[in-house]
């Protein structure tokens, strides 16, 4: 089996921070196929000799399979249901980059920085989208809030730097989609171009503090440079 690299640039015996490059799950799931990267982090675990079925990678959050950037694994049961639990007030920023198209026809520019706040509904294909037109009392509304800071904006692409209040599947594609900006390369949300032959959402920033030893740790992995080449033409 193929397996794409992943960088790791923080590991201790409780988790591991590491950096997952797009096209590679997160983690598998029913009817999933190919490599992952808690597999791929298992292997990294394996060679080391510090693999076992009790220290081992456990999920605490995903990144979308196009989705780059920095997540973190626990490295044990008891490492895992201590971070889930603790997820919204242990980590302390985390922090997206975007390339997004600009909007097309008469819609209106985003401000240069602002909240996004639209709730989303999944569809069929199990895809978050904002609707057109929906009555707040309905339950399958979920609260989501982006919040945007417009960092280059050139002729046809605009960078983001983005955080969330909330973790909503596809939030930030569904969000910037329904305001015009779709990120390039998102087949999904209906892209016109794919300049990088990839989705350009990247998590570039996890700063969270250590829920073992108190320590407070921020990692951070810019997107590459293309990026802001693509964002200043």
């Amino acid at each position: 089996m193929k397996r794409e690299n992943i960088k790791v640039l923080f590991q201790d015996e409780y988790l591991a921070v590491i950096v997952k490059p797009s096209g590679l799950l997160s983690v598998s799931y029913p009817g999933s196929s190919g490599a992952t990267a808690a597999q791929n982090l298992e292997q990294i675990l394996r060679k080391r000799g510090q693999w076992s079925r009790k220290h081992s990678p456990f999920a605490v959050h995903r990144l979308d399979k196009g989705t780059s950037g920095v997540m973190m694994f626990a490295l044990t049961e008891k490492a895992q249901k201590l971070i889930m639990d603790n997820w919204h007030t242990m980590v302390t920023s985390r922090i997206y980059h975007a390339l997004a198209e600009n909007p097309a026809g008469k819609i209106k520019p985003l401000p240069v920085e602002g909240v996004i706040d639209k709730p989303l509904l999944t569809n069929a294909h199990h895809l978050s989208y904002v609707p057109k037109n929906y009555d707040l009392s309905d339950s399958a509304l979920m609260p989501a809030r982006t919040n945007y800071r417009i960092l280059l904006q050139g002729k046809k692409y605009t960078l983001f730097e983005l955080s969330l209040d909330t973790g909503k599947k596809n939030q930030i594609r569904a969000h910037l989609a329904s305001c015009g900006y779709t990120l390039a390369g998102d087949v999904q949300y209906h892209a016109r171009t794919n300049p990088l032959n990839r989705l350009a959402l990247h998590a570039r920033t996890l700063a969270f503090t250590h829920p073992f030893t108190g320590e407070q740790l921020s990692f951070e992995e810019p997107e590459p440079v293309v990026w802001k080449n693509l964002a200043t033409q």
